[in-house]
């Protein structure tokens, strides 16, 4: 009799756990960079359709591996680069690499290989004695962003482009809310166009509020990770409307595991076993939604070279951003925003 309960008790776990498994698929990332400890009212997920059709999507996904190829890209390690379809926009883009892309995070390796001579400016809001890159998150994201196209290691989604390191997470990858609103203005004020925030705060403060308006007021285009915790929970500054909010998915189109996703999120882009930099001229894979915002932060660059201003407003991050938000194609998977981000369309909105 006892033995029949006991199998029965444990049948029951075991069932329990086979559901919790098949429903979300977690797995460990180092991209969960940051949070603050505050909770947040869950947004409800909400279906998304692209005014871009499906029909406008590259076509010859071959040719496009072959043209990347011919940039020296390995495929298979940057997979990333043929999903987004990045060789149609590097063929409508002009090659002035003059844009300074900020990347708010750990710190960067500014001595790796693949990024050598690209970090014009450096500020540490931490209480780390280094602007170095001691937990490597930093040097990641900044790979996939810039990484220089000389025939080694990886190529970036800008390469070449200018960065500014700008350390607010510190060498155990944790941030002050404090820290982050001060890196943001002081990126503002050295010129950044673009402000990669691979960091997730659970709650809005006062002070990051006004350094994100702050930025949007004087050009700048905040890219922020969704997060990481497969919830529909917003996170900040993710959440703002002046910022672009980045779900990660797989090769496969479906949702990356942890990733979060929700209402507030506007696209999705590749963040799943992401290949790029790591401190000490090394190379890792990576996953969660830092790296997919890392691959928006390099496609607004690149607009920022072409982009011009429609409204009069005297910036063009409005423009940059309604284009990015425009040029996605749906996939069907609820609270992804506009869908996955394709350079192609990108590109054909901009021709």
């Amino acid at each position: 009799m006892y033995v029949r309960k006991l199998l029965k008790i444990l049948f029951a776990l075991l069932l329990v756990t086979a559901v919790v498994v098949a429903s979300c698929a977690f797995v460990t990332s180092q991209a969960s960079v940051i949070n603050n400890g505050h909770s947040v009212q869950a947004a409800q997920p909400q279906k998304y359709t692209s005014g871009v059709e499906e029909t406008e999507r590259a076509e010859d996904s071959v040719s496009a591996s072959d043209y990347l190829t011919e940039y020296g890209v390995d495929t298979d390690e940057q997979w990333a680069l043929t999903k987004l379809h990045i060789a149609e926009l590097w063929q409508e883009i002009a090659e002035d690499k003059g844009i300074v892309v900020a990347v708010l995070d750990s710190g960067i390796d500014v001595n790796h290989e693949d990024l050598a001579g690209q970090v014009i400016g450096e500020a540490n809001f931490t209480d780390s004695p280094t602007a170095d890159d001691i937990y490597g998150h930093g040097t990641h994201i900044a790979g996939i962003i810039a990484a220089e196209d000389n025939g080694i290691g990886v190529i970036g989604i800008a390469p070449g482009y200018l960065l500014l390191n700008v350390k607010v997470a510190d060498d155990r990858g944790r941030c002050d809310v404090s820290d982050l609103a001060r890196g943001i203005v002081w990126a503002v004020d050295n010129n950044a166009s673009v402000i990669n925030i691979s960091i997730e705060i659970k709650e809005s403060t006062p002070e990051l509020e006004e350094a994100v308006q702050y930025a949007w007021d004087n050009g700048a285009l905040i890219v922020a990770a969704a997060g990481n915790r497969c919830s529909q929970e917003p996170v900040y500054p993710a959440c703002y409307n002046s910022t672009i909010s980045v779900a990660a998915i797989k090769e496969d189109e479906k949702l990356a595991p942890l990733s979060n996703w929700g209402a507030w999120v506007d696209l999705a882009a590749p963040g799943y076993k992401i290949y790029s930099t790591f401190p000490g001229d090394t190379y890792e894979y990576e996953s969660g939604t830092s790296f997919a915002a890392a691959h928006v932060s390099g496609i607004a660059a690149l607009l920022f070279n072409t982009a011009t201003d429609t409204n009069g407003d005297g910036r063009i991050n409005d423009e940059v951003k309604t284009i990015i938000e425009a040029g996605c194609i749906d996939i069907g998977i609820t609270g992804t925003g506009s869908g996955l981000l394709d350079a192609a369309c990108v590109a054909a909105l901009i021709g």
